[in-house]
């Protein structure tokens, strides 16, 4: 017959916890390779460390720069706005764990 509504409940937030476990790209303008690399290092930083939005936003910052060349920036937390002016070609934008928000651009 029905399952109880219980069980669908915890279905549908396994669902959600799943479906928010993946980055989630808002808006990109990086080659495919750079992208890639970026939102794995994003994503990394932020389960590394996930009460310390600063020190990942540090480590994203390192990396990039070590990685594509210096003047990379990083912001990594909740519920903020921004407009920046960034380098064509060197702008990520995405959600991680449903919430947090990450943004690494290159400004010279």
């Amino acid at each position: 017959m029905d399952e109880p509504q219980e069980g669908k409940k915890e279905e549908k937030e396994t669902d959600f916890r799943r479906l928010q476990s993946y980055p989630l790209i808002r808006h990109s303008d990086m080659n495919e390779e750079m992208r890639t690399e970026a939102v794995e290092l994003c994503v990394t930083a932020c389960e590394k460390f996930s009460s310390n939005n600063e020190t990942a936003a540090k480590m994203i910052k390192e990396a990039m720069d070590k990685k594509f060349g210096s003047s990379w920036h990083a912001i990594v937390g909740e519920g903020y706005g921004f407009e920046i002016t960034h380098e064509t070609k060197n702008i990520l934008y995405l959600f991680f764990g449903g919430n947090m928000a990450v943004t690494v651009w290159k400004c010279s």
